[in-house]
């Protein structure tokens, strides 16, 4: 077991794009004569989902991305939890929240004991505007929630 390491920060309008964040897999094919809005989701669906650097609805989805989104790899929680909290650190001063920045600490100790039992860490925090920051450490091989993926690194 290995963890991956995933940063993404934009505009929060961005992140919002549901049907760039699901894979189309996990979507219904709309019929033809469908409505041209939801044509339109599905379309993006198949054509960004698996190129584009947003973030997926699902944590453990970023394994279906291409590896070279990936910022780090870890085979110790501890080191993967170290990473998770060197990034918020360096953020912090951007977040919108005063109180979301006094919580770098804990929330990266407790990425440790979830990461430790093979699960993912996925955290979010708006930034002074109109921005938005994703951090996640995805743990691979096998991920516990979607264990027929395959890992992008190897």
């Amino acid at each position: 077991m290995h963890h991956h390491g995933y940063l993404w920060v934009g505009e929060k309008a961005r992140f919002d794009t549901e049907s760039t964040r699901r894979p189309a897999t996990s979507l219904v094919e709309p019929t033809p004569t469908g409505p041209p809005e939801v044509l339109e989701r599905y379309r993006q669906a198949v054509a960004e989902f698996a190129v584009t650097d947003v973030p997926p609805i699902e944590t453990a989805l970023w394994l279906k991305k291409p590896s070279k989104l990936i910022r780090g790899t870890w085979e110790e929680p501890k080191d993967a939890a170290g990473w998770l909290g060197r990034q918020l650190a360096e953020y912090a001063p951007r977040f919108a929240s005063e109180q979301d920045a006094a919580q770098v600490a804990p929330r990266t100790a407790s990425a440790v004991d979830r990461l430790g039992r093979g699960g993912d860490v996925s955290l979010g925090y708006y930034l002074r505007r109109p921005y938005f920051l994703s951090v996640s450490v995805v743990t691979c091989s096998p991920n516990r929630a979607a264990p027929d993926l395959v890992c992008p690194a190897h």
